[in-house]
């Protein structure tokens, strides 16, 4: 049973990155370029062992706008623009394919959005089938699609089954229909328990439901039935996302009112509440917003300390080369991030002259490679040993890492986190805090270089 302390959590409201990636892409920039892409592709494709290969295909594609989203999307219902942008994914795919030694094996596949099913069944036979003939899949390839239940048909799941999809996720958000109603996403609960339904008839092998809290019109009463609701459909995963309120970013959110909006003290409770009925239902926490039945993968490298984290969260397949494509997507091999052109037109041109579609990225420093290792041994093991760091790196970690030991002295008064002679370890409260913990160790924040600005962590 998790112990919750609300005061302390107030404390540590700040804006912080969410890191799916170090250093995180407010860093990107356009001095990197496509050569520094290839040839970052050349030494992965020759250097020592041969990483197996993650995709991911960017769908940005939804018909109806929800007011809470933060994702790259395009609202259209005009079929020829889906068909061109299609089109121009296959494309790229031939592109990418020729720099790729071909008997590197693909072992994850992801489609996101926008909404992957805003697709039709017939062009997401298209685009998988053209997927599958140009890589090559291990036979067990964990294999994922977004979706959503509105609108969506039987023949969509079955299409994506066909194609060797098998793991869904979907938004819910919430099922109270006044929080549906203030944020543009009627989504009644017989429609996700339809398309649950579907997805255990198809032989799918994972459902996960992603919920939303700090929504308008949100109260401790109306999320624990969202809450009860969920249990009871009862998906293999569960992401609860804490709702960034960010309209200078995503200029739609400011159809939202700040007066509609819970409370922090409100959204404190909600989450508290969370963590007790999903873990009480016998979920794992594994860590920020993602909850997992015990038997789920997510769980067991959780427990064997096996646990990733990339740009589309918690992942169990550490080690693999990302290749993103599509408008916006982010692509990362070991030593560099690439980013794709967030336009449709500066996408299609750059592919028209069969270039890849880099518009911006990064090339890690041997400090941002180190740090990365630390974030992420933080994020997703909940602890780090000095030692290995230290032997690997060529470092003392106590001096190196000064400025964030010494940041870290509250926190261990506080209880989120055990510093001993050689090992940092995150308790269950400082789970929930991850964010703030792993500030210590970024160092454009030590360095004050980092004026991005963030969501708040709480």
């Amino acid at each position: 049973m998790f112990e919750i302390d609300l005061t302390k959590f107030k404390k540590y409201d700040t804006p912080g990155p969410r890191y799916t990636s170090y250093p995180t892409a407010p860093h990107f920039n356009e001095q990197f370029t496509r050569e520094n892409y290839l040839d970052e592709i050349i030494k992965t494709n020759y250097g020592d062992g041969l990483p197996d290969l993650s995709l991911y295909f960017h769908l940005p594609f939804c018909d109806t706008l929800c007011y809470f989203c933060g994702c790259n999307m395009i609202i259209t219902r005009n079929r020829d623009r889906v068909k061109e942008y299609i089109r121009y994914l296959k494309k790229e795919i031939d592109i990418i394919r020729t720099y790729i030694l071909p008997e590197r094996k693909v072992t994850q596949l992801h489609w996101g959005g926008g909404t992957p099913t805003h697709l039709k069944p017939a062009e997401i036979d298209e685009l998988a089938s053209y997927i599958k003939e140009s890589f090559r899949f291990s036979a067990d390839s964990e294999n994922g699609c977004e979706i959503d239940p509105r609108d969506l048909t039987k023949e969509h799941l079955l299409m994506l089954r066909k194609n060797g999809f098998n793991r869904i996720s979907m938004g819910v958000q919430d099922f109270n229909e006044k929080v549906q109603k203030a944020t543009n996403r009627i989504q009644s609960e017989d429609i996700t328990r339809q398309v649950v339904q579907w997805v255990r008839e198809l032989g799918f092998s994972s459902v996960n439901l992603d919920l939303m809290y700090g929504l308008p019109f949100q109260t401790l009463e109306s999320f624990s039935e969202t809450l009860k609701k969920t249990i009871d459909i009862s998906p293999d995963r569960i992401a609860v996302f804490n709702y960034a309120h960010v309209p200078w970013v995503k200029k739609h959110m400011a159809l939202i009112h700040p007066e509609d909006l819970p409370a922090p003290e409100i959204k404190l409770h909600i989450l508290k509440l969370t963590i007790e009925m999903l873990t009480e239902a016998g979920y794992v926490f594994i860590g920020m917003d993602h909850f997992a039945k015990p038997g789920d993968e997510l769980a067991i490298a959780l427990q064997e300390k096996k646990l990733y984290r990339n740009f589309q969260g918690y992942s169990t397949h550490a080690g693999t080369d990302l290749y993103a494509m599509g408008i916006t997507a982010i692509s990362q091999l070991q030593n560099v991030y690439a980013q794709n052109y967030k336009t449709e037109k500066e996408y299609f041109d750059s592919i028209n002259n069969e270039i890849l579609p880099i518009a911006r990225g990064y090339h890690l420093s041997k400090d941002d490679i180190l740090r990365r290792e630390v974030i992420t041994n933080l994020m997703c093991n909940y602890e780090i040993n000095f030692k290995p760091i230290e032997e690997k790196y060529k470092i003392n970690f106590k001096e190196y890492f000064a400025w964030g030991l010494k940041n870290l002295t509250g926190m261990e008064n506080d209880e989120l986190v055990s510093v001993e002679e050689n090992k940092i370890e995150v308790t269950q409260m400082g789970k929930l805090l991850i964010r703030n913990i792993v500030m210590n160790f970024d160092g454009y924040i030590e360095r004050k270089e980092d004026t991005a600005k963030y969501s708040r962590t709480v």
